[in-house]
């Protein structure tokens, strides 16, 4: 039986045994729904917002205080994004003397540009980027309108991992009052956040991206942002995200990031000397592979290659047979054929787009697993041009 080496931790990350073991002891603990007034309500409700305010602390929010932040839990990373974009912009019954507006860019997620698509009654501009993948942040200032009601632009772009400038984005923004909301869904859980200090008004993460819990995701938001709620049926967490919260999945999100406070310098250094080896031992051998954004700050697990000349959807194929777990752009557009829009915008040429495979590496990767990855990605790819 072949092993199987999963460099596909972008996509979602293998659940984490004490996570599993925190998430099972609080199913079995809080089986009271934590917005009960009895005592077996009340335990419930202590420990979901003992959770809720470690999970902010971990993350940089304010969560003392008068202008303490809030955090939203959420069931991932899509829902809390799309609460932002929809709780700040789409009301169609908002009066207003002209169309608000949204800027967000062309390398974002689908969870945040197809929601753009659906704000039929606000303007939107797309921010450009260079070829390396980063955000065109001269762009910003000109577009910057009296009805810019929100600036989304991810931390780090989840196909190349390519790391964007929004604590400057964000120190622009604020000079004009303009909210801006940030997708951190590939940085948590990989590199230190500051959400307060970066001048924040909202950040959108998953659980499982970070080796917690399926079915969890947070919106940080900062304590002076007005959000309406797109969810109605209760009184929940203030009424903007309505419905029973699950204790163990907060818990589990929070001992997720605890976690991976313990151990972040080690694994960051870590990885990112067994991604830069990965990419050394694949480019030696094969000088007419690229690394897609690689002359830009990036995340540190992530490795995007282009392999020119040989068709992606054929290689991704042949390394699922031979073991090797990796993908060809977003986990949300999984199985399409499609070339990615990502690279597109980054106006890449069509030899680049059609052969790029992204391969990211979690805390479990071991040397070993990358040395066999790099030999059976080798052998594949001479086989393939041979056909």
């Amino acid at each position: 039986m072949t092993n199987h080496i999963y460099l596909d931790h972008n996509a979602t990350t293998p659940l984490l045994p004490e996570v599993a073991d925190a998430v099972r002891d609080a199913s079995l603990r809080y089986g009271a729904n934590p917005g009960s007034q009895h005592e077996p309500g009340r335990q419930a409700r202590r420990a979901l917002e003992e959770a809720r305010t470690r999970v902010g602390e971990l993350l940089g929010a304010r969560m003392t205080g008068m202008a303490a932040d809030r955090v939203i839990f959420t069931s991932g990373g899509t829902e809390a994004a799309n609460l932002v974009v929809f709780g700040l912009l789409g009301n169609p019954q908002q009066a207003s003397a002209a169309r608000d507006h949204f800027v967000t860019s062309a390398v974002e997620h689908p969870c945040i540009l197809e929601a753009a698509e659906q704000l039929k009654n606000c303007d939107v501009t797309l921010l450009g980027a260079d070829s390396r993948g980063v955000v065109d942040i001269g762009q910003l200032s000109g577009c910057l309108r009296p009805e810019t009601r929100l600036v989304s632009v991810m931390l780090a772009n989840n196909e190349t991992g390519v790391r964007q400038p929004v604590v400057e984005i964000a120190e622009i923004c604020a000079k004009q009052g303009i909210p801006v909301h940030t997708d951190a869904a590939q940085v948590v859980g990989k590199l230190p956040i500051s959400f307060s200090d970066w001048n924040l008004a909202a950040l959108s993460c998953a659980a499982h991206k970070f080796y917690g819990p399926l079915g969890i995701g947070a919106l940080v938001l900062r304590h002076d942002v007005p959000l309406r709620p797109t969810l109605f049926g209760g009184h929940q967490q203030a009424g903007l995200r309505p419905g029973t919260e699950t204790v163990a999945l907060a818990i589990g999100m929070c001992t997720a990031l605890e976690c991976w406070q313990r151990s972040a310098a080690e694994v960051v250094n870590r990885i990112t000397q067994l991604r830069d080896h990965f990419e050394q031992t694949i480019t030696n051998e094969l000088p007419a592979v690229e690394v897609v954004g690689g002359d830009a700050p990036r995340l540190p697990n992530t490795s995007n290659l282009a392999f020119v000349g040989v068709n992606r959807q054929a290689l991704l194929m042949a390394l699922d047979q031979a073991g090797v777990a990796c993908s060809s752009g977003s986990a949300c557009a999984s199985g399409s054929s499609e070339r990615s829009p990502v690279l597109l915008a980054m106006g890449l040429d069509s030899a680049i787009v059609e052969g790029s495979v992204r391969f990211s590496l979690g805390a479990s990767t071991t040397p070993a697993e990358i040395d066999q990855a790099c030999r059976r990605i080798l052998s594949l790819c001479q086989r393939l041009r041979r056909s």
